[in-house]
């Protein structure tokens, strides 16, 4: 028999509105909600009464590596593979805790740590993987160094890494095939340099507009799309061009170019706060010199982006990218973002905006029937202080994944 669940007097905040709701019950069966709204009676086998504390969409992080245990991310991809799981279960156990109920994520983990959460052996978020990420020899996880003689084959079996190098047309469409047969949901490329990897300054292009048509078309074949690593405006506009939709970082964006993301029908993913924690703790966390150089480059830029994104309409979910310890970060993106956008649009990018980013609106990212049973209760008010929203889940009492309370205070 199907258990019932009964959340009564919440005040929903969602990031739809600019105030929470009047109170209402949320009555969950199995794993999904079955009805919302005030006065419900539902024959519920556990009642938790919420005393109009805040009620929230679990959260949605639609850029994070959960394999990345270290910064170093060469020595990383050395790790033996058993190692690099459990380091990832630890991980996702800290963003569940954090009130992240699914976590998109962008190179590296494979379908076996989706399988491992579907089974339940790990306390984790729902994950949505892209495989490995595709490189060009030389571009963004290309780890090898300039003096290093290994094939670009080397990483292919590996855990730790986060991408795989192909190149020319074929090559690529192989990698797309690949990854979305051993469980992709969607194919990601990296069209940009960038910071963590050695020999790519940041203004270079990866791929040739060819090859990023090639992973464009399997990717539509597949019925799913491409996400690309972007930071220049050049860079954006090639992609888009060739058809990419989900923009990663975006930090160096126009206004113009920004428009043209909004016509597209793409959206971004900005990520201001591992710029901010690289800045702060990478070197001493083991980030090669090579990269921490590279970081004030697009740090910068990463806020005047967000005004910039907002100004054209353009649809922003929220991304972290951390990497080893820099994890336990995660939830300052939201205070980094309220220093720019609203409260209510800095919440939603982690919930209505990033199920849309997901296309998995009505399933995640709401507190609805027939989504999904994912729920974060906040003591306090996030749309006053988005700062509530961070702690480790301190200021979490109750967190709902999938149906199931995974955390509750003692004083419920």
């Amino acid at each position: 028999m199907t258990s019932v669940l009964l959340i009564k007097n919440a005040r929903l905040v969602d990031g739809s509105q600019d105030r929470p709701s009047d109170p209402l019950d949320v009555v969950i069966e199995g794993n999904l909600i079955r009805e919302v709204g005030p006065g419900l009676a539902s024959g519920a086998e556990t009642v938790i009464d919420l005393a109009g504390r805040t009620l929230m969409p679990g959260l949605i992080d639609c850029h994070v590596h959960v394999i990345a245990s270290t910064p170093d991310l060469g020595a990383n991809a050395e790790l033996p593979n058993s190692l690099v799981a459990l380091r990832a279960a630890r991980i996702m156990h800290g963003m569940l805790m954090r009130g992240f109920t699914t976590v998109r994520d962008l190179g590296g983990a494979d379908h076996g740590l989706v399988q491992a959460i579907e089974e339940g052996l790990i306390a984790a978020p729902r994950l949505v993987i892209c495989g490995k990420a595709l490189s060009q020899t030389g571009g963004h996880t290309d780890y090898r160094g300039r003096n290093h003689s290994r094939p670009v084959d080397y990483y292919a079996e590996r855990l730790g890494t986060l991408g795989r190098i192909c190149d020319g047309v074929d090559a690529v469409r192989r990698a797309c095939r690949e990854e979305i047969k051993g469980g992709a949901r969607f194919i990601k490329i990296m069209a940009n340099g960038g910071v963590s990897s050695p020999t790519d300054p940041i203004a270079f292009l990866g791929f040739s507009r060819d090859e990023v048509r090639a992973a464009v078309e399997e990717a539509e074949s597949a019925q799913t799309y491409v996400a690309a690593h972007l930071y220049t405006d050049a860079a954006i506009r090639r992609a888009l061009a060739c058809g990419v939709v989900s923009i990663e970082h975006g930090n160096l964006v126009t206004a113009e170019t920004a428009r043209l993301i909004r016509e597209a029908g793409a959206f971004v993913v900005p990520t201001n706060v591992t710029f901010e924690a690289l800045a702060r703790d990478g070197a001493a966390l083991g980030l090669p010199p090579e990269s921490v150089a590279k970081i004030e480059d697009v740090r910068e830029a990463g806020l005047a982006a967000l005004a910039t994104l907002s100004d054209a309409g353009v649809l922003m979910a929220y991304g972290s990218d951390l990497l080893g310890d820099m994890h336990r970060h995660q939830s300052e993106e939201f205070v980094i973002r309220g220093r720019v956008l609203p409260a209510a649009a800095a919440i939603r990018s982690a919930t209505l905006d990033a199920a849309k980013a997901l296309r998995m609106e009505g399933r995640i990212g709401t507190v609805a029937p027939g989504a999904f049973a994912d729920l974060v209760a906040v003591d306090g008010n996030p749309l006053e202080d988005l700062a509530l929203l961070t702690g480790q889940g301190r200021h979490m009492p109750l967190i709902v994944k999938d149906g199931a309370v995974v955390k509750q205070s003692a004083r419920f």
